[in-house]
């Protein structure tokens, strides 16, 4: 696959979604040009655009950038140890929107390209990837219908990918410092290029494709309904396991900031407000409670009903 149409695609898409959240919000996003120094290691530039305190959107980021550095991040060569330390190429475009309303979920996007030049001179590259809900209080019909987006997203490109996807998402997107998930998942994929590199890319832009109409419909169907101060407050409590994630867990975060990335840019993914407290409980039969015991669990959501 060519590098300059890989780069077409993503910032094309880059420019797609947010014009899309920019007709929902009727806010602009900030356009931030940006290029590494080059007194420093990594190397390339990006474009990051981000929208702060919109109408709908208490923060919506959404990132790409082409970077080339000298020594591949751990974070990134957990399954190709041999390919630790060589220099690579990564492009991609990453996203993490936080609605003001509670009811309305946050949602993760990513897609990503790498490529290395082994010791032998041979070039390998794979791509990674995936969509993933996070709701502050569930809605079945909400999580069916991204499921059913992110299975519409994949299955083309073999019937097997959205099952070993969505149990991939299920198990990368745990705390496991809580034994929690963190949302109700979507597909994941990472190191993968078993299709081909045009048919793997195919499938990569088929999932970043599939944000708008797997994200836009919940948000025009929540974010009118009325909250309160309790409701709010659960919402900063949830976005506290967000930030837990993002920093313990996400290799995406960790090759950022292993590699010498743009730390703004990285953690644009974070919400403007979170909060803490201590071993927290929902009261009973509550909607709260709700989210832990009939949506942040693995589900087969797209199970026939009974």
């Amino acid at each position: 696959m060519k590098e300059h149409s890989t780069q077409a695609f993503l910032m094309d898409l880059q420019a797609r979604i947010t014009q899309g959240i920019e007709a929902l919000d009727e806010k602009s996003f900030l356009v931030d040009h940006w290029r590494k120094p080059q007194n420093e290691t990594l190397q390339g530039d990006g474009i990051t655009k981000i929208l702060e305190d919109g109408t709908v959107f208490e923060r919506a980021g959404c990132g790409y950038s082409h970077v080339t550095g000298p020594s591949l991040p751990p974070s990134a060569t957990q399954h190709r140890p041999e390919l630790a330390g060589l220099p690579f190429e990564a492009m991609g475009v990453s996203l993490v929107f936080h609605p003001k309303n509670p009811h309305a979920p946050t949602v993760h996007m990513n897609v990503r390209s790498i490529q290395v030049k082994d010791r032998q001179g041979q070039v390998v590259s794979w791509y990674g990837g995936g969509l993933d809900l996070t709701p502050i209080y569930g809605y079945e019909e909400d999580a069916i219908h991204f499921h059913k987006i992110c299975r519409d997203a994949v299955q083309p490109f073999g019937t097997d990918l959205y099952p070993r996807f969505k149990t991939w998402c299920d198990d990368y997107f745990c705390l496991k410092h809580r034994n929690e998930q963190r949302g109700i998942g979507g597909v994941f994929f990472d190191d993968f290029s078993e299709l081909g590199m045009v048919r793997s890319f195919e499938m990569l832009k088929s999932v970043g494709n599939g944000l708008l109409p797997a994200y836009l419909p919940i948000v025009e169907r929540r974010m009118g309904m009325p909250y309160g101060e309790r409701e709010r407050a659960h919402q900063l409590y949830r976005r506290g396991r967000y930030v837990e994630f993002n920093l313990v867990w996400d290799r995406g975060t960790h090759f950022g900031l292993q590699s010498g990335g743009r730390t703004e840019s990285i953690l644009l993914s974070m919400p403007p407000l979170a909060s803490w407290a201590y071993q927290q409980q929902p009261e009973a039969g509550s909607a709260e409670a709700a989210l832990y015991t009939d949506f942040i669990v693995r589900r087969d959501w797209l199970a026939p009903s009974a």
